[in-house]
């Protein structure tokens, strides 16, 4: 016979008089037996008298009310927290954030520093720098050409991929790009780290590192050329040159049986392509010719 069946009778105490001498015999009737036992001796332990309804119902209407008393600021906790991410937000992501300055073909703009410096960008340019603290760490980063006014302060470091540029007031210009590092001092003094060269310009000194050559010299220049629309050459590669002429005018330059590598020193003026374009090619030579509106074929003069 099933054990459990036996065990659900006896526990309901339905066994036959033969179901009961049989479940006697089982093993674990002991165990049993001293489970039953035991629980008749058990004894709930004491507990707390239920209230009367009228008790229950001021309890009741007690918690109510002070639950009722705390709830009117929950809204003003949840404007105060949307308040505090907001703030948290804008401190992180507006007050810390990078500030990038750009400049297009032909477009030269002036820039206004957190200190009132100025710097003024030439055409395809970018500055980068950050504003929080700028008055104790002044420093941006500058691709291209630009012409800088620093007002008076802690140092002022203009890091390019070739150099870094250490003034604390004064007025120079930095010109970085491919193979043509150039600082010129116009006001005050300019420290120039780049690799192992290191260098002090005082104003009317320039300096210059092209296509891996150094070299420093003077100049009677009190702003540079290219902040009242020139461009001004010494001894540059056309291929330079040429790049320099697409930056200041929306125009796409191909050449024909022209070393590019031939120096070139002059200039030419930002406000009249025509009147450019003859600045460069009839010193040298060449000549040109429209391909389509934006487009000039450079080529030498065959006599």
């Amino acid at each position: 016979m099933d054990n459990e069946y036996l065990l659900k009778k006896w526990l309901n105490n339905e066994l036959t008089d033969t179901e009961k001498e049989l479940f006697s015999k089982q093993n674990d009737f002991a165990f049993n037996q001293k489970i039953i036992d035991s629980a008749k001796h058990f004894k709930a332990s004491s507990h707390t008298t239920i209230k009367d309804f009228e008790a229950f119902r001021k309890d009741y209407n007690k918690q109510k009310t002070l639950k009722l008393n705390t709830e009117w600021y929950k809204p003003y906790l949840r404007i105060a927290a949307i308040l505090v991410i907001t703030l948290g937000v804008y401190f992180s992501f507006f007050y810390n954030q990078t500030i990038n300055v750009k400049t297009q073909i032909g477009q030269k703009i002036t820039v206004e520093l957190p200190d009132y410096s100025q710097v003024e960008l030439n055409a395809l340019s970018s500055i980068k720098y950050k504003e929080k603290n700028w008055d104790k760490n002044r420093t941006l980063n500058l691709i291209g050409e630009a012409y800088f006014k620093v007002a008076k302060g802690k140092t002022f470091d203009v890091v390019t991929t070739d150099g870094i540029v250490t003034v604390v007031g004064t007025e120079f210009n930095v010109k970085n790009r491919e193979n043509y590092f150039e600082v010129h001092c116009f006001e005050g003094i300019v420290k120039i780290k780049s690799d192992t060269i290191i260098r002090q310009l005082i104003a009317g000194n320039m300096l210059k590192i092209y296509k891996g050559q150094f070299s420093q010299s003077q100049t009677s220049l009190l702003v540079p050329d290219w902040s009242v629309n020139k461009s001004s050459f010494e001894n540059i590669e056309l291929n330079d040159v040429f790049m320099e002429l697409e930056r200041q005018y929306n125009i796409q330059i191909t050449t024909e049986n022209i070393n590019l590598n031939r120096l070139f020193t002059g200039g030419f003026i930002h406000d009249n392509l025509k009147n450019a374009l003859l600045s460069i090619t009839k010193p040298l030579d060449l000549s040109y010719k429209w391909l389509s509106k934006n487009s000039i074929v450079i080529y030498e003069v065959k006599n």
